[in-house]
C-alpha cells in the first residue's frame, strides 16, 4: 500500500508541476530569458571528431618523453584497474609512448602547447584548458552521445537543442541551432538530433559552399504567388489545428514553413562568405592551398557570420573523413596535418570574435569524447583514453587558466577530475540556464540533460 500511495504523490507532483518553459507553438524560437544573469548568449562548439592525444596536444607530459618504451610503472596500472577505466589497456602495448612533438611554453602563463598550434598558442593567455576531464566509455559513439547528449544511448536531446529550447533564439529569419560538417560525426545524427523535445528544436545542417540550404528558394515562375501560397497554407493548417492543446508536429510545420520562407533572404546573405574583406578571409586560411584548411576556415568564418546575426547555437564537426583524430597507428600522419588543417582558423575566429565585440557574449568549446593512451598500440599510435584528457574553453564567460590535471603519463584524470554532466551544468550556467530548472516534461517526470536532479556539479571556478 505505501508504494502506491508514493506513486499516487509521484503522479500528483508531476501533475502540478509547471512546464519549464513556455512555449509559443507558432514562434517557437522567439527569445526567452534566462533564469539569471548570462556571461553569454551564443555558442560555438568545435567538436573534434575521434580523440586527439592530449598528451600530443596541450598537456605536456616531460615523465613521459623521459620513459619513452619503457613498460607502465605498477603503481600507475593498479591506480586506474581500480577504477571504472580499467579497459583502458585492452588493445595497447606494455610500452609507453613519447609525444614526438616538441612542447613550448606560451604567453605569459607559460603554458604548455605542442607544436602542432603555432597560430593557436598564441591565445594561450584567454583560454580555459581543462586537463581533467573524464567519459564513462570508451567506445567512440557512446561517448560522443554523451558529450552531445548527457546520455551513452543514443535517443536523447542535444546539447543544442537544450539551449535554444531554454533560450530560444534572437535572429527569427535564421535557424537558432546550426550543424556545420562534411562528413558526419561518429555515431550520425543522434549526437545533434532534437530527441524529446519538440521538432522546432532540431538542428538546420547549412552547407559552407554555394547556397547554404538546397531548394531553399522558389522556381522564378512562382516567385510572384509563394507569398500567397504560404498565407493560404498557413490559414489551413491553422484551421486543422483547432482545438488541439499539446504543440504537435503540425506547429513545427507551420513553424518551419514561416522560417524557410524569411530565410529564403537572410540564409543566401549569411552564408555569402566572399562578402567578407580579402584581408580577413586569408586570416582565416581560405586562400590556403591546403583544401581542408579552406574547407575548415569557411564553416568558422561561417559559424562567426551566423552567431554575429544573432544565431543561438553553432557547432562545426572536424570531420573530413571516417577517421578524425583516431590514430590508433601512426600518430604523426593522423595528427600533424588535422592540426595543420584547423590552427589557422580557429586562431583567427578568436581574434575574429575580439575584433568584432563578440568575445565577451560568445562561449566557445574545443573538445572530442575522449582523449588517447600514453601507451603505444599497433604502429606508433594510440588507443582510446576516457579517463582523462584535455578540452579548452574560450570567451568572455570563462576564467582563463589551467583547470585539473591527469597523472604524471597523462594516463587519468587525478586533480580535479571532471564528467560530461558538470560540463553541461557550467555551459548552461554560462548562458544564465538553472540546469536543475530546465527539464521537459516526458512519460510522467522531467528530463534534462544533466539527468537526475543532484548528480551534476557547476564547476564555479572555470566562469569568469
Amino acid at each position: 500500500m505505501r508504494l502506491f500511495g508514493e506513486l499516487a504523490v509521484a503522479l500528483l507532483e508531476a501533475q502540478a508541476r509547471p512546464p519549464a518553459v513556455k512555449i509559443d507553438p507558432i514562434n517557437p524560437l522567439a527569445p526567452r530569458k534566462p533564469h539569471f544573469k548570462a556571461h553569454a548568449k551564443n555558442v560555438i562548439v568545435l567538436y573534434q571528431v575521434g580523440g586527439p592525444g592530449q598528451m600530443d596536444t596541450f598537456d605536456y607530459k616531460p615523465a613521459l618523453q623521459k620513459l619513452h618504451k619503457k613498460p607502465v610503472p605498477k603503481s600507475f596500472r593498479e591506480a586506474l584497474k581500480a577504477t571504472r577505466h580499467a579497459n583502458v589497456f585492452e588493445g595497447c602495448k606494455d610500452e609507453l609512448m613519447a609525444s614526438p612533438y616538441k612542447f613550448t611554453q606560451q604567453g605569459q602563463s607559460g603554458l604548455w602547447v605542442s607544436e602542432l598550434f603555432p597560430e593557436l598558442s598564441k591565445h594561450v593567455d584567454e583560454l580555459c584548458f581543462v586537463h581533467s576531464l573524464q567519459s564513462e566509455s570508451n567506445n567512440h559513439a557512446p561517448s560522443s552521445y554523451l558529450f552531445h547528449t548527457g546520455d551513452l544511448n543514443a535517443g536523447k536531446a542535444s546539447l543544442g537543442s537544450w539551449i535554444t529550447y531554454g533560450l530560444g533564439t534572437e535572429n527569427q529569419s535564421l535557424p537558432g541551432y546550426v550543424v556545420l560538417f562534411d562528413a558526419g560525426p561518429l555515431g550520425g545524427a543522434a549526437n545533434y538530433q532534437n530527441g524529446f523535445l519538440p521538432p522546432a528544436f532540431q538542428p538546420t545542417k547549412l552547407r559552407d559552399q554555394g547556397l547554404p540550404v538546397l531548394d531553399l528558394s522558389p522556381p522564378k515562375e512562382f516567385e510572384a504567388s509563394q507569398k500567397d501560397t504560404f498565407a493560404f497554407l498557413r490559414q489551413m493548417n491553422l484551421m486543422h489545428k483547432q482545438g488541439k492543446v499539446q504543440p504537435t508536429e503540425l506547429d513545427a510545420r507551420i513553424a518551419s514553413y514561416e522560417l524557410a520562407y524569411r530565410m529564403q533572404s537572410a540564409a543566401l546573405e549569411v552564408g555569402d562568405v566572399e562578402k567578407e574583406p580579402a584581408h580577413l578571409r586569408r586570416a582565416y586560411g581560405l586562400e590556403h592551398k591546403d583544401p581542408r584548411t579552406v574547407a575548415y576556415a569557411r564553416k568558422l568564418l561561417l559559424a562567426r557570420r551566423l552567431i554575429e546575426r544573432g544565431v543561438r547555437f553553432v557547432e562545426v564537426y572536424d570531420m573530413p573523413d571516417k577517421d578524425g583524430w583516431d590514430a590508433h597507428g601512426e600518430l604523426e600522419k593522423n595528427h600533424t596535418p588535422r592540426a595543420r588543417w584547423i590552427d589557422q582558423p580557429t586562431a583567427a575566429l578568436l581574434t575574429d570574435l575580439k575584433q568584432r565585440g563578440l568575445w565577451d557574449e560568445t562561449l566557445i568549446i574545443w573538445a572530442s569524447e575522449f582523449g588517447r593512451t600514453p601507451m603505444m598500440q599497433g604502429n606508433n599510435g594510440r588507443q582510446h583514453n576516457a579517463a582523462g584528457f584535455t578540452i579548452w574553453l574560450g570567451g568572455g564567460a570563462v576564467r582563463p587558466q589551467r583547470y585539473g590535471a591527469t597523472d604524471e603519463l597523462g594516463l587519468m584524470a587525478t586533480d580535479k577530475p571532471m564528467t560530461f554532466k558538470d560540463l553541461h551544468a557550467t555551459i548552461l550556467t554560462a548562458l544564465g540556464l538553472d540546469n536543475e530548472k530546465l527539464y521537459y516534461e516526458r512519460a510522467g517526470r522531467p528530463e534534462r540533460l544533466t539527468g537526475v536532479a543532484g548528480t551534476a556539479r557547476v564547476v564555479k571556478e572555470l566562469l569568469a
